[in-house]
């Protein structure tokens, strides 16, 4: 079965490298999709929401929102930031998908 939680942040970025409006700093409101996989517990859960918000605010969330991102990723694509999130959360939550959007109608999905 797969899970998920929604999580929204705020943060400024600017694309290097890149010519157009978005090489200058400019902000978001990201929207993050954490999915993960997994069999369904004698407790009738695959995993515990609130745990999966803990963990997820503490490598993410907490590091990301209201900063400029490229502090934290030289190339701070959405596609980049995925596989950066992908990265900090593997050891802790069986991943099977994350899904970023950096605007209502763009986003990236990065499965592993």
């Amino acid at each position: 079965m797969i899970i998920g939680k929604e999580f929204t942040f705020d943060a400024a970025h600017f694309l290097k490298d890149y010519h157009g409006k978005c090489e200058r700093l400019h902000g978001h409101t990201y929207k993050l999709h954490v999915c993960i996989e997994g069999e369904v517990e004698k407790e009738g859960m695959v995993f515990d929401f609130a745990k999966m918000k803990e963990i997820v605010n503490r490598e993410v969330i907490d590091v990301l929102d209201h900063t400029n991102i490229n502090d934290t990723l030289a190339q701070s694509t959405v596609e980049n930031m995925c596989i950066w999130v992908w990265d900090r959360l593997k050891g802790e939550l069986p991943l099977c998908e994350i899904r970023m959007w950096e605007s209502p109608t763009s986003f990236a999905i990065y499965r592993g």
